[in-house]
Formats: C-alpha cells, sequence, structure tokens
C-alpha cells in the first residue's frame, strides 16, 4: 500500500468528496474537520462521535503528521523556549513568552532560513523546507500547554517571529492562521496574531490584496539601503523604497498594525543618523510604531549590543519627530531563545 496521506493537508471539502466515495453522511466531513482543528486530536481513534469502521477506514488510509516536544528550556525570565521534531526528524523551535499582561507564543515557518541576515543565528542555517500549516499550527497547541501546564494561563497573542520567512512560505502561513482563527478552528482574534518578515515588497502587497486581518511587522534593522544591504541581503532585491510603498499600500488596503522592529547593534545601526534614517521611512507609514529591540549575540557573528543610554537617545530622537517608539527588552539570552536565537542548539 502506499505511504498514507496527512489528512491535514485535506480541505473538508476533499474530505467530504472522499467520504462520499465510501457512503458516508456529508456531514462526517465537519465532524472530522472539527477534531482535527477545533480539539487537534492526534488519534483517528479518538474521534468518538464516528463509527468504529469508519475510524478503522480513515486509519488505513490516513495519517495525522504531529510534532513531539523534545526539549524544554525554561528561562531566568520565565520564558520557554521548546524544541519540536517533526514527522521526518527534523527539528524546529519555538518560544513562549510570558509577560504581566499578555501569554505570546512565537512560532516557525520554515525549517532553517535562505535570507542570511547577519546579526541572527537562523540566518546561518541552511533552509531545509517550508513547514506545512499543520506544522505552524501544532506549535502553538504545544506552546499552549507549556503556558497552562507553568503559569495556568493559555495564549493571548501569536507572533510570526521564529525560525524562516514567512513571506516565503505564504500559502502555509495563510492557512495555519485560518486554523488559528476560523470558527472550525481555535477561534483567536486576528488582532492577537502579527505575522512578521525580513521585507519582501510583492508579498507584503499580496497580504494587503488578500485582506489579511491580521498585524504585520516588518523587520527593518536599517533604513539605509547601503547599510541594510550590509547586514540583511534582502534588501539587494527589496530596496527600502519599495518596502515603504508596499506598507502604505498594506495600511491603506487593511488598516492593520504594522510594527517595524530594530534590533540596535552597537556602532552598526545605531548612530542619531541612523535614527533620522528610521524618522525618514516610518513618517510615511500611517499609525507605524517602531519596536527597538536589545542586540542579542550569537556565535557567528561578532556584533555587539547597544547600550541603554544609546538606545534611550535612539527612541528620544524617535519621539522627537513624533514617530512611536518604545523599547524592548530581550527575553530568554540564558537559554538562546532571545530575538535572532534561534538556532537549534537544543537538538
Amino acid at each position: 500500500m502506499e505511504s498514507k496521506i496527512d489528512i491535514r493537508t485535506l480541505s473538508v471539502d476533499e474530505i467530504a468528496d472522499i467520504l462520499k466515495k465510501w457512503d458516508e453522511k456529508p456531514f462526517r466531513a465537519k465532524q472530522i474537520y472539527e477534531w482535527l482543528w477545533k480539539f487537534s486530536v492526534r488519534n483517528f481513534e479518538d474521534m468518538t462521535n464516528l463509527s468504529l469502521e469508519l475510524r478503522q477506514r480513515l486509519n488505513e488510509y490516513f495519517e495525522i503528521r504531529g510534532l513531539k516536544t523534545v526539549t524544554t528550556q525554561k528561562s531566568a525570565d520565565t520564558t520557554i523556549k521548546c524544541a519540536f521534531r517533526l514527522f521526518d526528524g527534523k527539528i524546529i523551535e519555538g518560544v513562549l513568552i510570558p509577560t504581566p499582561t499578555r501569554m505570546t507564543a512565537c512560532v516557525s515557518s520554515q525549517v532553517g532560513c535562505s535570507l542570511n541576515c547577519k546579526f541572527c543565528a537562523t540566518g546561518y542555517l541552511k533552509r531545509e523546507r517550508n513547514l506545512d500549516a499543520g506544522e505552524i499550527y501544532d506549535q502553538v497547541i504545544e506552546l499552549n500547554k507549556v503556558a497552562i501546564e507553568n503559569y495556568g494561563i493559555p495564549l493571548s497573542n501569536i507572533v510570526y517571529m521564529g525560525m524562516g520567512e514567512p513571506m516565503l512560505n505564504y500559502h502555509n502561513v495563510l492557512k495555519s492562521v485560518e486554523h488559528l482563527t476560523s470558527e472550525q478552528g481555535l477561534g483567536m482574534a486576528s488582532k492577537r496574531i502579527t505575522v512578521s518578515t525580513s521585507g519582501i515588497a510583492k508579498m507584503i502587497m499580496k497580504l494587503a490584496d488578500d485582506n489579511v486581518k491580521f498585524n504585520l511587522a516588518l523587520s527593518l534593522h536599517e533604513a539605509d539601503n547601503i547599510k541594510r544591504s550590509a547586514i540583511m541581503p534582502i534588501n539587494d532585491s527589496n530596496p527600502l523604497e519599495e518596502l515603504q510603498t508596499a506598507l502604505q499600500y498594506f495600511y491603506s488596503k487593511t488598516k492593520n498594525q504594522i510594527t517595524l522592529e530594530y534590533v540596535v547593534i552597537n556602532n552598526t545601526n545605531d548612530s542619531v543618523e541612523d535614527a533620522l534614517n528610521v524618522v525618514k521611512f516610518a513618517s510615511k507609514i500611517p499609525k507605524v510604531k517602531v519596536n527597538l529591540i536589545e542586540y542579542n549575540p550569537i556565535d557567528n557573528a561578532e556584533f555587539k549590543a547597544s547600550d541603554i543610554k544609546k538606545m534611550e537617545r535612539f527612541a528620544s530622537i524617535l519621539k522627537e519627530h513624533d514617530v512611536l517608539a518604545v523599547i524592548r527588552r530581550s527575553r530568554g539570552k540564558d537559554i538562546d531563545a532571545a530575538c535572532g536565537q534561534l538556532a537549534n542548539k537544543t537538538k
């Protein structure tokens, strides 16, 4: 017999078509779909409102490729990092970030990454493949369990800021968001979800045309084309002018929150001139917010974090020019779980 199909790659209509050939009632497809995406079952045997015969037949032809948590590390600041093994043995990482007001899951969208950002540990890994929608969804399920087990509080927010570039896995990222937000899935609010991109202009515009409901974050990190290309090669094909136009278009179509993420690196992107460049870039994007993020050292690069005084000076310059800026302190540095540090060290 040929290898089994992962049933979670099928739509509810495709499941219904198969059940029709089996002379099963059409409503069974919706029941199966809800078991998969609303109740997150990983065994056909657990679909207790289906007949034993149907469950056996499903098990004969299909499988449910769940991921497994292989390691869990807890930071001194309460951040928790999990390494997940996928069905083919590949490893990805996800992070739970608790704060007084939020319980956030940071999830990955690819195994590795192809963009080679110089300050990011994941950028030094080979991109092996995209994650499918179920693998992204499963990270949320597992991190929600971790949140409840450790803090007694379920997830409130999801950020696609882990390993990989979400816009290079566009279909699966949007499909995973659909499962997380639909009534047949987890029913989470779209405004509680933020998808981050290193900056692929045409895909940002596609998000706008697809009328997505979630928030968007751009990993900016430099607002001068020459300097940005030096640390983010993706800028060669997606220069700042194109990104600015794409973000303007995104906001005009969706009115969704846009955040500019800016990792502040000592003597690299933390000068007064750098701050004024950010002002110039941000001032043409409506209701934008800038997150100034403490740089986290990685093994493959010699960059260093700017001190807090430089970060505060940078923030002050933005605020003086009416650009909303917030300084974000790193979480999970001691377990390599902070921004830019995910590199599968725990496998």
